[in-house]
């Protein structure tokens, strides 16, 4: 095997597990609030008990949507490096810009992963201990 076809069938291995990382950031939960049930009873009970989860799901909301996006554009990146690095014919200058191609689109998807984690940590440690 060479090592173009090894590093196409590791690049394609990192896109698959990547992809199922990316959809997991952008899946909702099981448990998750849905409209219908998240209304229910009066508003005069909900201005009550001060509930203020809408403002804080709907941020938790377009976090993960973003950071979503930049793990998909993370994928992306890594897998046009590897068609790069594929078709650089051995040329050295093309084989360079692949493989930091390569490198950046990992350092970004890591990147994305920590940033979800520490906002979720936050989201539901910091904000939820009241």
């Amino acid at each position: 095997m060479k090592i173009a076809e090894k590093i196409k069938m590791a690049t394609m291995g990192v896109a698959a597990v990547s992809t199922l990382a990316v959809s997991a950031l952008v899946a909702p939960s099981v448990n998750a609030e849905t409209p219908a049930n998240r209304y229910t009873g009066s508003a005069a009970q909900q201005a009550a008990t001060g509930d203020d989860r809408d403002l804080m799901s709907i941020l938790n909301l377009i976090i993960n949507v973003a950071l979503g996006v930049i793990g998909f554009v993370a994928v992306v990146m890594i897998i046009m490096g590897g068609i790069q690095y594929t078709t650089s014919s051995g040329d050295a200058a093309k084989v360079t810009k692949a493989k930091n191609t390569i490198m950046y689109g990992v350092v970004g998807l890591v990147i994305a992963l920590l940033a979800f984690a520490i906002v979720n940590f936050i989201l539901t440690n910091v904000f939820n201990a009241s």
